[in-house]
Order: C-alpha cells, then sequence, then structure tokens
C-alpha cells in the first residue's frame, strides 16, 4: 500500500471511519492542537530538566505557604458564591419577586469588571487614604480604618465578582427541573422551605457544581486582585519569582504545579456532580413551574437583592465615576487613556479574529468528520481554558527566549496565548452554529460541482455567521479583561487598559486608575449585551 493510502485510511480511522477530511481542514486542525499543547508540554519538560533538585524546591515551606493559601481562599470564595447565587437563582426563577427581569441582568453583568479593577475599587473604597476614611476622618476623626488588605479583602472581592458565575448555571438548571416534582411535594403537606432543601436543592447539585467549577478556577487562575489586595496566592508567588530571581526551573515547576491544581479542582467537580441522572421521563418539565408566593418574605427578598446589587455593581460604578471626576477636576492626562483603549481594542479584535479562524477547522472536524482527533483537540481547547493566564505565560515566555527569541516581546507571541487560553469558548460557539445546519446543504453544493472546502466556505460559513459572530464577541470580552498574560507578554511600550489599570493601581493613584477602568468595563458591556440580545432572539 502507498504512503498516500496509508495516510487516507489513517485519517478515516481517526474520522470515525467516515469520509477524509480534506487537507484544508485537518492541516489547520493539527497545526491548532499543536499550539494548545505547546504550553503544558514546555512546562513539564522544563521542570524535569532540573532533576531532582526541582522536588526540593516544590516542597519548601515557602512554597507551601502560598500554596495553602490559594486552596482557603477558592474554597472559600466558591462557597460564598454558592450562598449568594442559590437564593438569587431560586427568588428569580421561582418566585413572585418584583421586576425578576431587571434582577436577572443585574446578577450577570458583575461579570464585565475585572477582578484587578475590583481589587482597585476596594483599596480606593475602604483602604488607607480611602473614600470612607476621608468621609470618616473630618466629622469623626477616624484617621485609620481595619485594614482591607490581605484574605478579608480578597474574599470580600472575589466572592461578589464571580456569583454570577453559580447563578448563571444554576437558574438554568432550574429552569429545567421538572416542576411536578415540587408541586407533588406541596401536595404532600410541605412548605415552600422544605421543598425547596429537600426536592429542588438535590435536583440542582449538576448546576451548583458546574457554576462551583467556574468560581473555582477564577479564584485560583486570579492575580490582578490578590496583588493589589497583597495577598499572597500562588499566582503572585509565580509572578514574583518571574520579575525578581529570574529562576526560570522553578517559575516552570510552580507553573506545573498550578496547572495541576486546576485539574484537580475539575476532576473533584467531577466527583461532585456524581453519576446520578437529573432528567424527567415525562414532557411535563416543558411547562412554567407554578410561582412561589413570597407574601411577607417579599420586602426581605428584595432587600437582598438590592444589596448584592448594590455591592457588586452600583457601588463599584459609583467609587469610578468619584475618582473620575477627581482626576478630570485635578487635570489628568488623557491622551495616555485614550492610547492604552486604542491598544486594547485592536489587541482584542485581532485575538477574536485568530481565536475563530482557528476555531473553524476544529469546530468543521467535531461536527463533520467527529473522531478520535476531533475529540482530543476538543478536550485540549477546554484543558487550555482551564489553565491560570500566568502559566500560559511564562510557557511561553519560556519556550520564546529559548526556541522562538523572534517571537519573544511581540504581539504574536500574545496573541498566541490568548489563543490558547480562549479558544475554548469560540469553538463551543462555532460548533453550536455548525450542529444546527445540516450536511445535505454542503452535499447539494458539491452535487453542483463544488469541492468540500468550496463548499463549506461558500455555503456553511455564511449561515453560521451569527454563531461565528457570537464566538467572536465572547472572546474580545475576555481579552479585553485578561492580565496576567498582557502583563508579561506585552512588547516593550504596548500600554493596554488592562496594563494601565494595574500599574496606576499599585502606586495608589486612584485618580489615574478610575477611566481606564470606567473605559474598561463599558467596553466589556458591549459583547456582554450583544450576547444577551442575541440569545433572546
Amino acid at each position: 500500500m502507498s504512503l498516500s493510502g496509508l495516510t487516507t485510511a489513517g485519517l478515516r480511522s481517526l474520522a470515525g471511519g467516515r469520509s477524509v477530511p480534506p487537507a484544508a481542514i485537518w492541516v489547520p486542525a493539527l497545526l491548532v492542537g499543536a499550539a494548545l499543547t505547546l504550553p503544558l508540554v514546555y512546562l513539564v519538560v522544563r521542570t524535569f530538566d532540573a532533576g531532582g533538585d526541582v522536588w526540593a524546591l516544590l516542597f519548601r515551606k515557602s512554597v507551601a505557604a502560598p500554596l495553602g493559601r490559594t486552596v482557603l481562599l477558592v474554597v472559600t470564595v466558591t462557597a460564598a458564591s454558592v450562598v449568594l447565587a442559590v437564593p438569587l437563582a431560586w427568588l428569580t426563577t421561582r418566585t413572585d419577586l418584583p421586576i425578576r427581569r431587571v434582577w436577572v441582568v443585574l446578577s450577570a453583568l458583575p461579570l464585565v469588571i475585572p477582578s484587578y479593577v475590583a481589587g482597585f475599587i476596594v483599596v480606593a473604597a475602604l483602604g488607607p487614604k480611602g473614600m470612607l476614611q476621608g468621609a470618616l476622618e473630618g466629622p469623626f476623626g477616624i484617621d485609620r480604618l481595619p485594614d482591607i488588605h490581605g484574605y478579608a479583602g480578597a474574599l470580600l472581592t472575589l466572592t461578589f465578582l464571580s456569583f454570577p458565575y453559580v447563578v448563571l448555571t444554576v437558574r438554568a438548571a432550574m429552569l429545567r427541573i421538572d416542576p411536578a416534582m415540587e408541586e407533588s411535594s406541596r401536595g404532600l403537606g410541605r412548605g415552600n422551605w422544605t421543598t425547596f432543601f429537600f426536592v429542588t436543592l438535590p435536583l440542582l447539585r449538576p448546576g451548583i457544581a458546574a457554576g462551583g467549577l467556574l468560581v473555582a478556577l477564577y479564584t485560583l487562575s486570579d492575580f490582578g486582585a490578590v496583588s493589589l489586595l497583597r495577598y499572597e496566592t500562588f499566582t503572585w508567588a509565580i509572578f514574583v519569582q518571574y520579575e525578581s530571581a529570574l529562576d526560570r526551573t522553578l517559575g516552570a515547576g510552580l507553573s506545573l504545579s498550578l496547572v495541576v491544581l486546576a485539574l484537580a479542582i475539575v476532576g473533584l467537580e467531577i466527583v461532585s456532580r456524581g453519576r446520578a441522572r437529573y432528567y424527567s421521563i415525562s414532557s411535563s418539565a416543558t411547562r412554567p413551574p407554578s410561582t412561589v408566593r413570597l407574601g411577607r418574605w417579599r420586602w426581605p427578598a428584595l432587600a437582598f437583592c438590592f444589596v448584592v446589587a448594590a455591592v457588586s455593581l452600583a457601588g463599584p460604578m459609583s467609587i469610578l465615576g468619584y475618582w473620575v471626576a477627581r482626576g478630570i477636576s485635578a487635570g489628568q492626562p488623557l491622551n495616555l487613556v485614550w492610547e492604552a483603549m486604542g491598544n486594547s481594542v485592536y489587541i482584542a479584535a485581532l485575538a477574536a479574529t485568530a481565536a475563530v479562524v482557528a476555531a473553524l477547522p476544529v469546530a468543521a472536524l467535531s461536527v463533520r468528520y467527529p473522531g478520535i482527533l476531533s475529540g482530543v483537540l476538543e478536550r485540549l481547547s477546554y484543558v487550555g481554558f482551564a489553565l491560570p493566564g500566568i502559566a500560559i505565560a511564562l510557557a511561553l515566555v519560556f519556550f520564546g527566549t529559548r526556541y522562538a527569541p523572534i517571537l519573544y516581546q511581540t504581539t504574536g507571541m500574545l496573541i498566541l496565548a490568548y489563543i490558547v487560553l480562549f479558544l475554548s469558548p469560540a469553538l463551543g460557539a462555532v460548533r453550536t452554529s455548525l450542529l444546527q445546519i445540516s450536511p445535505r446543504i454542503e452535499e447539494a453544493a458539491r452535487g453542483l460541482g463544488n469541492t468540500q472546502l468550496r463548499a463549506f466556505s461558500s455555503v456553511t460559513l455564511p449561515v453560521a455567521r451569527p454563531g461565528i459572530l457570537a464566538g467572536w464577541a465572547l472572546v474580545f470580552l475576555l481579552v479585553m479583561k485578561e492580565l496576567p498574560a498582557t502583563l508579561i507578554l506585552s512588547p516593550i511600550g504596548f500600554n493596554t487598559l488592562a496594563t494601565s489599570i494595574w500599574s496606576a493601581a499599585t502606586e495608589a493613584a486612584f485618580a489615574r486608575a478610575a477611566l481606564p477602568a470606567l473605559l474598561l468595563i463599558a467596553a466589556s458591556a458591549v459583547p456582554l449585551a450583544f450576547l444577551m440580545l442575541r440569545e433572546r432572539r
């Protein structure tokens, strides 16, 4: 058998025995897969190059301390987010809470606030020389408030940033629950609270586990909030090691340890989800559930929703507006802000386009030629999304300085990091859109004399445009907010809104950080609004 025949047979096997995908699909897909595996492989190789010495370094006290603090923060933020989110999801889904749709939107909007912006806001409001101290110092003579830095500040900040993940997943799970189960419970004489705790809550286990996973990974990978609030977690330790000691072996080892911790969290989520089945065998889940009357509990419920929205959204926006006004009144120069805004939009647009282009062959392979190859590539994208940005960035730094110095400190390296980090959201949106397109459309196009590639590009892609645009918008949002990879891999002199906010906030220059923070939130809210409007359709 010829080499071409062997290649064809191998591709057919990897594609699940179906027709062989054209080279224009599987070759780019393999290149994307290689890019996704590069950081992880290099971290492993670099770590074990040191031999036994790396283990002595990784298990010393100075490494164990930030690891313990990281685990403590991940556990407590996840638990606090669940405590906040589950009542919000239940109130906005099952009860007669006034203006429920407004509370739903307000509970999702904190997602547009980056962690380093929230950290800056907390320090600006509650820290030394902050707004609260200034307000209390004159009338009451209070010249110093309790220090907000450390664990308490990090817990508060990350909880009110990440609880929307649990709200969204739990609401989605609650909308799929068969209402007959809850109605049967009430028919047996159980009250609303008893029904919730013994019927509804166990059925929400997969949604809570999924949301908790997102919160845990978000907290694990956070760098901006913990650095500004001076809580020494694993990500901060890695960054300090990179900035000061420049011990690349130890940096690679610490990054690999962080990757292992992230994968352990994913494994715990799978275990906590369990193997139980939560679906209904009837079609009654399609009808709306009966509305629970809050009665006298309406006002406490409204107060709860108001406090959460005020702390997570209204308060931060008001504080930013205050410091923007102070900066403008003090003659703060705005030219650098607009330059950073242009750089942020530019790099986010490039990265979103590159991520969508990289996602197209992988999605086409997954949908039209499902098999071993497409499955492996899909899972690799999920691994990249679960990895902390600082680990990806350091892996690319180590690789670039040794094997690809021409790419080091270039926008190309930065975009590569964004592709590894955010390919999964783009792939999910594009794949979902392709699944809704019948393959018969492509078959008809090929029947008219078009090649597989031409039929896909001229017929399928235009129909899949809404999904492609949604993926582009989601990656744009994520890139605009991303900090650690941008901070480490940005070319010298290339300032973005994220790096501008971080540099100003670390110097306690609140007025200088406020305007870029407000612009970043506004720019990030645009793709979120697009996604929400698209969902309504």
